[in-house]
């Protein structure tokens, strides 16, 4: 329940909705309570101040309207602008990331601003009363000497978040080009990435084989879509309830359908088990980062693959995403692949997840990409860099091994593809990867 309680927070806090419906609400309430403190001459102490000027109540009304028909302007153009980076990087990086700019926390807040002010105002401008209104209560009439009522406390936290939309703007205006340079979204995948990784698994220096699969009688998927979510906490208590252990067949991020295997029980009646162990598994549409490295370096593979096209040719792109796939790539070779899902010993753990090799991270980074970086000269040599500076911190010969077959496969698709100078300099490059990393 924890999990999903977690997978919950994490996919309403990536709505592109949730930070602007939460400011919003913020702001009424905000509103509601400094209206409240004029109304019962809370407020009274500004009026010993000389430079703060008292409004009168047309005033008051005057500012409040221009001041909410800006914000409700401003962030209609802010939708837009953003709006528009998004459907330029969706249609130049790839659809895959479209879901990284939804979820750009700058782009959120600085829309929830504006439509936090917008909010505040509008409120804020309901309780102003012309001089020649009659008060809606005693208290209302008492609440300021000038005739009408103009909320002074209102008024002037309103000019402070007027103030911090105009620096929220200028933020704006700065954060979307950055945010969609090549270069920032390669880091910002990256980052996550070598994040995700550590997370995942944070045991170093340990090169120990996966536990293999108890087998057993199998439960397979009732629906269609992405695993999106395990929640192995809940599935460790359901085998230690039941006496039996669980290995699991699909990992995060994998496709199912009706009748694929899903867990097998050993230990224990498949059947008995088979509705409180689905539970644990949230299958969805789309894959999320969630227990899933996998996804992210699906998407530096794609935009690698996409600057690679002929009708991109931007080797200049597939080369920084080929930096970042090295940098995670040695990340992994450095780890204990055996995911830690019962925070104890993995041979004590009645959950058993599908295993995760070295080599199915190879092929999955740089082996997708091998075929298409062997038709540029520029992106074979750096290849081949990137896989000498991936083993150089590496300990374990097996995966340094696991890397020299990478480079193996990759001269042998280039020996096809380039000619001349371009394949000499990419054989000469190889001699010298032989000699640094063993086979």
């Amino acid at each position: 329940m924890t999990a999903e309680i977690r997978f919950f927070w994490a996919r309403l806090n990536a709505n592109y909705w949730f930070y602007p419906a939460t400011f919003a609400l913020f702001a009424a309430v905000l509103a509601f309570t400094t209206v409240y403190l004029d109304r019962n001459g809370f407020a009274d102490f500004l009026s010993n101040y000389d430079w703060l000027v008292p409004v009168r109540p047309k005033g008051a009304a005057d500012i409040l309207s221009v001041m909410a028909a800006t914000m409700i302007g401003v962030a209609s153009t802010v939708f837009s602008i953003t709006l528009v980076a998004v459907t330029y990087a969706s249609g130049t990086y790839g659809p895959r990331l479209l879901t990284n700019f939804l979820e750009d926390k700058g782009n959120q807040i600085s829309l929830a601003m504006f439509i936090g002010t917008f909010v505040y105002t509008l409120i804020v401008l309901r309780s102003v009363r012309a001089e020649d209104e009659v008060a809606a209560s005693t208290t209302d009439a008492t609440a300021t000497a000038l005739p009408g009522f103009a909320p002074q406390l209102s008024l002037l936290v309103a000019y402070l978040l007027v103030a911090l939309c105009v620096g929220v703007l200028v933020f704006f205006l700065h954060h979307v080009p950055s945010s969609i340079r090549i270069s920032m979204v390669l880091e910002r995948v990256g980052n996550q990435l070598l994040s995700a990784l550590r997370k995942t698994y944070p045991i170093e220096d340990e090169f120990r084989d996966a536990r293999p699969s108890e087998g057993g009688e199998t439960i397979t998927s009732s629906r269609a879509g992405y695993v999106q979510m395990i929640d192995f906490k809940d599935l460790e208590e359901c085998a230690d309830k039941h006496d039996c252990t669980l290995s699991l067949r699909v990992r995060t991020g994998d496709f199912v359908h009706r009748d694929l295997p899903l867990v097998d029980v050993n230990g224990a009646s498949a059947e008995e088990l088979e509705d409180a162990v689905k539970e644990h598994f949230t299958i969805g549409p789309v894959r999320t980062r969630e227990q899933d490295p996998q996804y992210l370096i699906d998407q530096l593979v794609e935009i690698g693959l996409r600057a690679l096209s002929p009708g991109i040719n931007d080797p200049f792109t597939a080369i920084t995403a080929l930096h970042w796939l090295g940098a995670a790539t040695s990340e992994i070779a450095r780890r204990d692949l055996r995911k830690d899902v019962c925070g104890r010993d993995a041979d004590d753990c009645p959950v058993i997840p599908l295993p995760d090799t070295y080599e199915h991270y190879l092929q999955r980074g740089l082996g997708s990409m091998r075929s298409a970086v062997s038709t540029s000269a520029n992106a074979t040599m750096v290849m081949l860099d990137v896989i000498v500076k991936a083993a150089e911190p590496v300990d374990d010969d097996t995966r340094k091994a696991g890397l020299r077959r990478q480079a193996d496969m990759l001269i042998e698709q280039a020996r096809e593809e380039l000619k001349g100078a371009d394949l000499r300099q990419a054989a000469e490059r190889y001699r010298e990867l032989q000699r640094q990393v063993p086979a």
